[in-house]
């Protein structure tokens, strides 16, 4: 799947900046978010979470304290619409999922099922680890302050 590439604590510490807070079904609706924005912007978020300071939707988005820019839910049914429109079943769509998903959950490791394999977790309350780890985003949403 796409969004596995960003399926890691630094993307996570970068959708906390933005959305002000970061739940795990949050964290998917920007994930697919990430995978909404373009092949361009999804490499270099993937490259470095911090880069999402330079896309204008989330400089905009920062300064009028919007917190939903990149978190899009709806893009998670846009296969699921096609399907539908195609065949007029909306159901195999669904069935062929849940089925995708027992497969691969039965693939899963230990260590993804730890969080291993998401790089190196860290406090996100912390906004001295936040401003080191991710400059540019929380110049954006912190402010210059200490901490």
């Amino acid at each position: 799947m796409q969004r596995d590439a960003v399926y890691r604590w630094d993307v996570w510490a970068a959708a906390y900046l933005i959305g002000g807070g970061c739940s795990d079904d949050r964290f998917s609706d920007f994930t697919a978010g990430l995978v909404a924005l373009g092949r361009e912007w999804y490499a270099r978020a993937a490259a470095c979470p911090d880069a999402l300071a330079e896309h204008p939707a989330v400089r905009i988005a920062a300064a009028a304290g919007d917190q939903d820019v990149i978190f899009d839910e709806d893009f998670y049914f846009a296969a699921s619409r096609a399907y539908k429109r195609l065949t007029g079943d909306s159901d195999a769509f669904w069935e062929a999922w849940e089925a995708w998903e027992a497969y691969t959950d039965a693939r899963a490791t230990t260590e993804e099922e730890d969080g291993e394999g998401m790089g190196e977790s860290f406090d996100f309350g912390d906004a001295q680890q936040m401003r080191r780890r991710l400059p540019r985003l929380a110049a954006l949403y912190l402010g210059s302050g200490p901490g």
